[in-house]
């Protein structure tokens, strides 16, 4: 693949305040999917005080091929985890919050009952927060996207990641029909008011048709945000990328999203799904595309 493109070439922002952030989320034992999926908005987000907390440990049961984070057997869960992150929300007067897992395919519910204990924990000690928790599929097992959407939070999201011709080779251990069925599930259990997101990366090698299925099977599970962004590979052991998509690009797939039926969809070169998370959000309160 040619380098990249002058539009992707963003520098990492290192300041004092990012350092600062580092050192006080490691001294709270705290992990963000900022750091662990190397991304690259971490320093912009950071500067802004806003970080994506990644529960359940740094080692995940799956091994996508897409996908930086540490592969292998995980600790058990951490049950004082909300409290820190509450602790760390607080200190540093954060509005929205996002939360994220590895995939636990070793726990039952797939750690559905460790979410509804974080959200407990830091809504116990600010009820005024807002939340985003972006899930793994639980195994489709009953009734954890269920539990897990009728929590008091404001969005919840579960990443198709790409399209279903890819699944065998980008997300292996996952099925894009169950996953698909964890955003209708949710859907059909959301509290009033409840945003239902998912995410997409282009750039491995999907085609046009299949993007606009996609967009229509995402479109009829319920989806009301979207996320499209570029696959950047994050290390040489992951799935290289096979194309390089321009703002325009983007700019054409946001408004084939929203033909289909996706009302918010935020679609550019850097866009992840918890960039700007809580901005979708009240777009998609206030009707905007």
């Amino acid at each position: 693949m040619n380098p990249r493109p002058a539009w992707l070439r963003k520098p990492l922002r290192l300041s004092p305040e990012v350092l600062r952030l580092r050192r006080e989320i490691g001294g709270l034992g705290l992990a963000t999917v900022c750091e662990s999926a190397r991304c690259p908005n971490l320093g912009e987000c950071y500067c802004a005080g806003i970080a994506t907390f990644l529960i359940l440990g740094e080692r995940c049961t799956r091994d996508c091929a897409f996908c930086a984070i540490g592969h292998g057997l995980p600790e058990g869960p951490d049950p004082a985890e909300g409290e820190r992150i509450a602790a760390f929300i607080r200190s540093h007067s954060i509005r929205f919050a996002v939360l994220t897992s590895v995939t636990r395919d070793d726990l039952e519910d797939g750690g559905a009952e460790h979410f509804q204990r974080v959200v407990r924990d830091i809504r116990g000690q600010l009820p005024g927060i807002g939340l985003e928790l972006l899930v793994p599929d639980f195994r489709g097992h009953p009734g954890t996207a269920e539990r897990v959407a009728g929590l008091p939070i404001q969005v919840f999201a579960h990443n198709m990641e790409t399209v279903r011709e890819l699944y065998p080779w980008i997300r292996r251990g996952a099925d894009y029909e169950r996953s698909l069925e964890v955003l209708r599930r949710a859907v059909r259990a959301r509290n009033p008011g409840l945003r239902v997101k998912s995410g997409i990366m282009v750039g491995l090698g999907e085609q046009p048709e299949q993007l606009e299925e996609l967009f229509a099977d995402l479109a009829a599970a319920g989806a009301q945000i979207l996320t499209i962004g570029q696959y950047l590979r994050p290390t040489g052991f992951n799935a290289p990328v096979i194309r390089y998509y321009n703002p325009e690009e983007f700019e054409h797939l946001r408004a084939l999203a929203v033909a289909r039926g996706i009302p918010t969809v935020v679609a550019g070169p850097y866009v992840r799904s918890s960039y700007l998370a809580e901005q979708a959000f009240l777009a998609s309160v206030q009707g905007e595309v």
